[in-house]
């Protein structure tokens, strides 16, 4: 039998952390507020217009372009008035928590293939952040 048909143990126990992961609450309340972002137009349009303003000042910065002062105090007013909307702030708390948590468990996972057993506290803690943090995937971080 493969290791990944179906019916493997490691398949049936990969979809029961799944389907624990889908029913915690802490989980359910971090895609609440996701759900509630992408369903609230005006937050969206407001998330949509400060982040194509700081992609322009960012192509301007890159090209050499001088950012002036007036512009900068827009932008940043722009971005704390975002902040200060409790639904976009609630939905980038929830997608860095989530994210954090993929992260965590693509760590645990990646480590488990490498070691060839489950990873200790210490050599989860110890790893960084992947094959750069030991130089092993030839990038420049």
């Amino acid at each position: 039998m493969s290791i990944i048909a179906e019916d493997s143990t490691v398949i049936v126990k990969t979809r029961e952390l799944c389907a624990q992961i889908a029913s915690d609450p802490v989980f359910l309340s971090l895609q609440e507020n996701v759900e509630r972002f992408l369903s609230d137009d005006a937050a969206r349009l407001q998330y949509q217009s400060v982040h194509e303003r700081g992609e322009e000042l960012h192509q301007k910065q890159h090209a050499g372009i001088q950012l002036g002062a007036q512009e900068i105090r827009e932008f940043e007013t722009a971005r704390e008035a975002l902040f200060e909307n409790e639904i976009a702030r609630d939905f980038f708390v929830a997608r860095e928590q989530l994210e954090k948590l993929q992260k965590e468990i693509s760590k645990y996972v990646g480590m488990t293939l490498e070691l060839g057993r489950v990873p200790t506290a210490d050599e989860l803690a110890d790893s960084g952040g992947g094959c750069c943090s030991e130089g092993g995937c030839g990038c420049s971080h």
